[in-house]
């Protein structure tokens, strides 16, 4: 009976990823959607995918995204903000639950940082750079309201939303650390200083 159950959930495995996911194209401006298939392309390819089917069914689950947003914003106006995050929050995990069937976790987390211009592990390092002195606590904080942040980022409008979220989030995390009795502008002045002698170092 075992036996009988394990073949049976590795046919609909590869039945679940063989099966063609189309692109939802209707309504949308042949133009947007030719820039928006060479943008999740471009996702894909960082990938490292080997299976030409598997790599065409999760850039067109990518691009479905894309559109998706798209139609979700041209709803609504700044009036209507609580409705157009409503709807936004109802569609929020669909991304990740239809990736799922082709990606492991740190694959999808890859497109995630491919659809917010990769300010997450920028950001993250940056703010070690900057203060080397950080606790594995402290840094665990500052990558759980990053990540906070690039759910944000996924669902903006446009690359202008999708950098405020991470913006924010930063003064949320500037604000913490001064709590925590860091000094940012001498922490910052400091930065600057070893980057710019390790760029002389780098010249000579």
């Amino acid at each position: 009976m075992k036996k009988v159950l394990c073949a049976a959930m590795l046919m609909l495995l590869t039945l679940t990823a063989s099966a063609q996911v189309e692109l939802k194209t209707d309504g949308q401006d042949p133009q947007y959607v030719e820039t928006i298939k060479g943008r999740a392309q471009k996702i894909v390819d960082g990938l490292g995918l080997t299976d030409a089917q598997v790599a065409e069914n999760v850039r067109n689950i990518i691009a479905n995204r894309y559109f998706l947003l798209n139609d979700i914003h041209s709803k609504y106006d700044k009036t209507q903000q609580d409705a157009l995050n409503a709807e936004l929050y109802k569609h929020h995990f669909e991304l990740a639950s239809a990736l799922a069937q082709y990606l492991t976790e740190e694959q999808i987390d890859a497109v995630k940082d491919g659809m917010t211009f990769g300010r997450l592990k920028r950001d993250y390092q940056a703010t070690q750079d900057m203060i080397p002195t950080l606790s594995e606590y402290e840094k665990k904080q500052v990558l759980i309201w990053l990540k906070e942040a690039r759910e944000y980022a996924m669902d903006a409008a446009d690359s202008k939303g999708k950098h405020f979220w991470f913006d924010k989030y930063r003064g949320r995390t500037n604000n913490w650390l001064s709590a925590r009795g860091y000094d940012l502008k001498k922490e910052r002045d400091n930065w600057m200083k070893r980057v710019e002698e390790k760029q002389a170092k780098e010249k000579k």
